[in-house]
């Protein structure tokens, strides 16, 4: 596995990394605890050393299982982790909203060193912007937590880019994470420009289109009712069927390429630029697998041109995620 630098913070990390939020759920019931355990410690054989969790994943449950996974090897691995939605520290109860308040994130802050069983954190994002409390705040509440040695990096989670400025003059930010694919092209127009300016490194999620682009979805595929896809727009039977020339043309890429359409996705990513880490998730080792092999495909400038063209000339129909959620991320 090949490794890169999250922009100019001197964070190496594999050029994939691993989206575990799916482990506990999310994409329909949680799967099998120790199942999900061997295989982030099959990741970690085969070179990956990107993890990514978040408090609000479960909650706490997918912090605990990272944590337990992770132990014996902890030296080895970078694992990034979220603060920033209003969750009882106690109980794990959702009371709705965010909270990035202070000292919550300080109580938030010790809660995860618990949960993954190490004694720092090496990438804290801010999971979405709070309205109710200046980024200035927050950017000072993670200096603090990194001069006292408990967090070495920070990070924020679908930002915009005044966000990121405000945040990265009060402490340096190393990565941005926000979804971008084939699928989202979004952060094409501002974000990625920013970020290069700044030298901050960019961890897409959803880099897979929350599964499209592999080319095993299509308008009849039944989401369960834990699954939230059947709640996003994109994924409506009648979005599916207009966006499916996208995955057409991914799926062409990769015949030609002797890859699959999954590889041909990351690999594009991949290209766009030396300090863009994807993080897919899985909960089959398979598909791990699958989509390590993306490190190995490359491109020409010309086929990386065309394939570019060729998506940016398909309209894809639906918003990428529900209203409510986007009412949040403030985009």
């Amino acid at each position: 596995m090949n490794k890169r630098i999250l922009g100019d913070s001197g964070l190496e990390v594999s050029a994939i990394g691993l989206g575990c939020m799916s482990m506990t759920g999310v994409y329909g019931a949680p799967t099998d605890r120790q199942a999900m355990i061997e295989l982030v410690r099959a990741a970690v054989a085969r070179g990956v050393t990107l993890f990514d969790t978040a408090e609000s994943y479960g909650p706490f449950v997918n912090e605990e299982l990272v944590g337990e996974a992770l132990a014996p090897v902890r030296q080895q691995v970078v694992i990034a982790t979220k603060f920033g939605f209003d969750i009882d520290l106690a109980t794990g109860q959702r009371r709705g909203g965010l909270n990035s308040r202070p000292e919550h994130i300080r109580a938030v802050a010790e809660a995860a060193l618990k949960r993954l069983k190490t004694d720092v954190i090496d990438l804290f994002y801010q999971h979405r912007v709070d309205p109710n409390v200046p980024i200035e705040d927050v950017a000072g509440a993670v200096r603090d937590l990194i001069q006292a040695g408990k967090v070495k990096h920070f990070g924020l989670s679908e930002p915009g880019v005044e966000t990121v400025r405000r945040a990265h003059a009060v402490q340096a930010i190393t990565a941005v994470q926000s979804e971008y694919s084939l699928w989202w092209r979004g952060p094409e127009i501002e974000l990625l420009p920013t970020l290069e300016e700044l030298g901050i490194g960019f961890v897409p999620f959803s880099p897979l289109g929350a599964g499209f682009l592999t080319g095993t979805i299509d308008k009849t595929t039944q989401f369960g009712s834990g699954d939230f896809r059947s709640a996003v727009p994109r994924f409506a039977p009648e979005a599916m069927d207009a966006n499916m020339a996208l995955v057409d043309l991914v799926r062409d890429v990769a015949t030609r390429k002797g890859a699959t359409p999954a590889q041909i996705a990351l690999a594009w990513l991949l290209a766009q630029k030396p300090w863009i880490v994807p993080i897919p998730g899985t909960t089959k080792l398979t598909r791990l697998e699958e989509n390590l092999g993306a490190d190995a495909v490359t491109f020409t400038a010309e086929e990386l041109q065309q394939i570019s063209s060729a998506a940016a000339r398909i309209p894809l129909e639906g918003a990428r995620l529900p209203e409510a959620v986007l009412a949040m991320t403030g985009r």
